[in-house]
């Protein structure tokens, strides 16, 4: 399965989902009420296997 990992459409789609960016300083951290933070990377491109975790943490995978 592929898992995007262009960190503009992460971020988008985090905050469709309801997750609000909670500041951060060399990640950003998104919040959805009681769930665990989500961690992304500041760059353009984050690595599959990173894309995997956002995805998995999100919801979007199962585990």
């Amino acid at each position: 399965m592929q898992f995007e990992t262009n960190t503009k459409k992460i971020k988008a789609r985090l905050e469709r989902d309801g997750w609000v960016l909670a500041g951060g300083t060399r990640h950003d951290k998104y919040r959805r009420g009681e769930e665990l933070p989500i961690i992304v990377p500041r760059h353009r491109e984050v690595t599959p296997g990173v894309a995997r975790m956002i995805a998995k943490a999100a919801g979007w995978a199962k585990g």
